[in-house]
């Protein structure tokens, strides 16, 4: 990887051949329509480097959280069909369905408010969503069965297109996932009792994806799996076949030689063991680099891994390199690709205490995107 550009303290660098690749791996595993999931900013990567390199590698549709996002990506002159399934309460999808934005659908609110936006010979997508035992969003079983019969009216009479249902699971076990399956067959009966025939049936992303077979249908949503992270807590990214997408990655600002029981950063929660020396990192938690990693955060300078010394600040955390030969403008890369020497995100997820999908997702607009391929 090349040096950052003059003048540059800190980067994220986005590889969208890695993103390509990675869903032209589910494409392969799954046999199924992949929805590369993009909301959050495409979780850090840049929503709309993240759509167009997950269509490069033949997904068919992108999945949003709200139609903010999904209308932000429209405007930014993608073209391929789009889900946004989480809305605010009373919205209106007039706009979303003037842009050919597919809908998601938890509530029979939404479903009456999604077919008041057809106009004309307009007709308006729409994803119905069922709760399999997540007990966040979708139909409960007794609205989805009066859900199901509504929308196959409005259907007949050309306001909706029914294109698909979906659940989401809850990854909590095996025996758990599966049995959510089984209500979601049961939901899939229910409404083609009504007369619905939706080309697509989504239950699975990235980790029911690779995990069980069965709950793959026709369509897949995948999510952190595109960008190349494992949601596995004892699988990496190499085991699962993919790539990670997003490297971080800093200048050293600056280094001193000092003493040995020298105090770092704010309270002095670490003090030098011996006479050291110090790099300056710029990059803190305003930029996401989680503050509950201080003290264990790992990085390299020069190939060379060394642990975040004392508490992570707004802006920097600090060094102890020992005597290694360290200089100001030095590469400092956080997180990558493990396989070429980097630490991983999930190192950092456990040194907070969190998830990888955390990681890369919070990493803040002060921190420059540069898009390389390959």
């Amino acid at each position: 990887m090349t040096r950052l550009p003059a003048g540059a303290m800190r980067e994220a660098v986005i590889d969208v051949g890695a993103i390509a690749d990675n869903v032209r791996h589910f494409r392969r595993l799954t046999g199924s329509e992949v929805i590369a999931v993009v909301k959050a900013d495409g979780y850090g990567h840049g929503a709309v480097r993240a759509a167009t390199a997950a269509l490069d590698g033949g997904a068919t549709r992108l999945g949003v959280a709200d139609l903010t996002e999904a209308l932000a990506l429209r405007r930014a002159g993608i073209r391929a069909p789009i889900l946004a399934w989480l809305h605010a309460p009373g919205a209106s999808f007039a706009e979303a369905a003037a842009h050919g934005i597919e809908l998601g659908i938890s509530t029979l609110d939404q479903l009456q408010a999604a077919a008041a936006a057809a106009s004309g010979e307009r007709s308006v997508a729409v994803h119905l969503k069922v709760d399999t035992g997540l007990s966040r969003n979708g139909l409960t079983p007794s609205d989805a069965r009066i859900a199901f019969a509504e929308a196959a009216r409005l259907e007949r009479i050309g306001k909706l297109r029914v294109i698909g249902i979906f659940s989401h699971l809850s990854n909590a076990s095996s025996d758990d996932d599966r049995a959510a399956l089984g209500r979601f067959d049961e939901a899939l009966g229910a409404a083609a009792s009504v007369g619905l025939a939706p080309p697509l049936r989504h239950l699975a992303a990235t980790h029911a994806a690779i995990a069980l077979p069965e709950t793959r249908m026709n369509c897949v949503r995948i999510g952190i799996g595109i960008y190349g992270l494992s949601p596995f807590a004892d699988r990496g990214s190499a085991e699962l076949g993919l790539r990670p997408a997003m490297t971080l990655r800093a200048t050293v600002a600056n280094v001193r030689r000092v003493p040995a029981d020298t105090g770092v950063s704010y309270g002095y929660d670490y003090r030098t063991p011996r006479e050291a020396t110090l790099a300056l990192v710029p990059l803190g938690y305003a930029d996401g680099v989680p503050r509950q990693a201080s003290g264990v955060g790992p990085v390299t300078i020069g190939g060379r891994r060394f642990a975040v010394a004392g508490r992570i600040a707004m802006d920097q955390f600090v060094v102890d390199v020992g005597d290694a030969p360290v200089a100001i403008g030095d590469e400092v890369v956080l997180f990558g690709d493990p396989t070429l020497g980097a630490p991983a995100a999930d190192e950092w997820a456990a040194a907070a205490g969190t998830i990888n999908y955390e990681i890369v997702t919070r990493i803040g607009a002060r921190v420059p995107r540069r898009q390389v391929d390959g």
